[in-house]
């Protein structure tokens, strides 16, 4: 699996690591993933997702039920 949100579609970002001679190199930027199982009452079962930490904390606020309906909005399709 790629390093990359089920939900938001967050994924790694790319730039440069500039040392004091103004040497560049390619670095990556990447994201805080964490592997979370979450309980979806309405269809009484459990789901396994991988989910950046401000992710989580929107789950938090809203409610899993209620993120997985604007993720399906977006078009982010899941892999149950």
């Amino acid at each position: 699996m790629s390093k990359k949100c089920e939900l938001s579609g967050k994924k790694a970002l790319f730039g440069h690591s500039v040392s004091k001679s103004n040497v560049k190199t390619k670095r990556r930027f990447e994201l805080n993933l964490i592997k979370k199982r979450f309980f979806i009452p309405e269809e009484n079962k459990w789901i396994t997702l991988k989910v950046t930490t401000s992710m989580l904390k929107t789950i938090n606020k809203k409610g899993i039920s209620a993120v997985l309906k604007e993720s399906e909005k977006k078009g982010v399709i899941l892999n149950k």
